[in-house]
């Protein structure tokens, strides 16, 4: 069996498995990413705005 088949055997294992996660584990996940997201709301709104920043200053170096 190669390489490729042992992936395609894998993967369709996996996406045939019934044992999938639960809607308690989803929520308390998401809850989670919410809370990381308002906690660190600044700090992720200064890396936005300074990649930003950055793709706009290329563009106006490459359209100039």
């Amino acid at each position: 069996m190669t390489i490729k088949e042992r992936i395609r055997e894998g993967f369709s294992d996996l996406i045939r498995e019934e044992d999938g996660v639960g809607v308690v584990e989803i929520i308390l996940i998401l809850v989670v990413l919410i809370a990381l997201i308002v906690i660190f709301k600044d700090q992720l709104t200064a890396i936005v705005e300074s990649i930003l920043g950055g793709i706009r200053n290329g563009v106006d170096s490459i359209v100039q």
